[in-house]
């Protein structure tokens, strides 16, 4: 909402939360003008309204976005965009029946260094990318408590939506990532921004096989995904070798992506690329470096990249051109995550 109301051309009119804190948060950033609901099915039911936002737990993200495109509204949505592998295709339905531009909340993509760090990788200079090295590591306590949430104060059966039936947990409530019933852990909040790039770089469409493991150095029984894992990943076509780490243990390398081929490597975080050329090599070293800071920050100054992705959204709902993330990019993305969880919790190799 920050970011929006900064766009020219946009009013938000309604906002909606199943928990009253929230909902007054909500209002009072979109204005008095802005009427509030806890049931989002009363937004789409408004005709005066083109355009929506789902910032919701991993769960909700793939029914809501198919409700919306059935009721007329162009969406943007937070990543992952499915919660499960088998949801993928009814959502590119949806917005391919409905011609709806849906943009999924992968923001890199709207970021100008990644732009053309694609371009370097399209060139040719680096030789075939066969190894891929992504790593989101952060050194954080997420264990402890939970805000003193009073029940009555919240509309957990619409939380719930179609997740098994259970009693109300403020922990749960506000930490639903770290659980499998609303979100997949590490590889469906963290891992999917990367993978996406990757297979975006690249031009990959998904994992031939997957092989994970996840241990509990920080939060073990607490959450129920692990909060470290590394999964190795398998591409065909051209054969190219994907390793994510993932860990709230310790936070070197933090968030980045390295690019290897045979005549150099293209280092990429969210605010710098850096090409370091191989020995031997007549690569020359290059780099473009948009954020101030330490390398491998979850937030850089630099690019604003919520606003360029929202902006991008805006633009395609005025030209009705494809964005930068459509729903068949979200699937993508989410697909390969889904694949490293099923290797973690079955412990197998995965196969597509």
């Amino acid at each position: 909402m920050h970011w929006l109301q900064q766009l020219p051309g946009v009013k938000i009119v309604a906002v909606c939360d199943v928990w009253d804190t929230r909902l007054a948060q909500a209002r009072d950033l979109a204005g008095p003008d802005a009427w509030a609901t806890k049931d989002y099915t009363e937004i789409l039911a408004d005709d005066n309204i083109d355009a929506v936002i789902i910032g919701t737990p991993d769960h909700l993200h793939t029914p809501m976005t198919i409700a919306a495109c059935e009721a007329g509204k162009d969406v943007y949505v937070e990543k992952p965009l499915t919660h499960h592998r088998e949801e993928g295709q009814a959502v590119i339905d949806a917005q391919n029946t409905y011609q709806r531009i849906v943009q999924v909340g992968m923001q890199q993509r709207s970021m100008p260094h990644l732009i053309e760090a694609k371009a370097i990788l399209d060139s040719g200079e680096l030789g075939p990318i066969r190894k891929v090295h992504m790593t989101w590591n952060r050194n954080q306590e997420r264990a402890e408590g939970s805000e003193n949430i009073d029940p009555a104060t919240v509309d957990w059966a619409r939380f719930l939506g179609h997740a098994p039936e259970q009693p109300f947990d403020p922990y749960r409530f506000r930490n639903w990532r770290w659980f499998w019933d609303f979100g997949g852990g590490i590889f469906t909040d963290l891992m999917v921004h990367q993978i996406d790039i990757a297979q975006w770089f690249l031009d990959q469409e998904h994992p031939a096989h997957a092989a994970s493991i996840g241990s509990f150095f920080t939060n073990e029984g607490v959450w129920e995904t692990p909060d470290t894992v590394q999964s190795l990943l398998h591409y065909k076509e051209p054969e190219t070798q994907f390793y994510f780490q993932g860990t709230f243990y310790n936070a070197r390398y933090r968030a980045m992506m390295e690019y290897m081929g045979s005549e150099g490597t293209l280092y990429c975080d969210r605010g710098r690329y850096e090409v370091f050329p191989e020995p031997g090599s007549t690569l020359e070293r290059s780099e473009m470096i948009l954020g101030s800071g330490p390398r491998g920050l979850d937030f850089y100054d630099q690019p604003e990249a919520e606003r360029l992705h929202l902006s991008n959204w805006l633009e395609c709902i005025r030209s009705r051109e494809k964005p930068n993330a459509p729903a068949e990019a979200g699937v993508q993305a989410s697909d390969a995550a889904h694949l490293a969880n099923k290797a973690l919790r079955e412990n197998i190799v995965a196969h597509w």
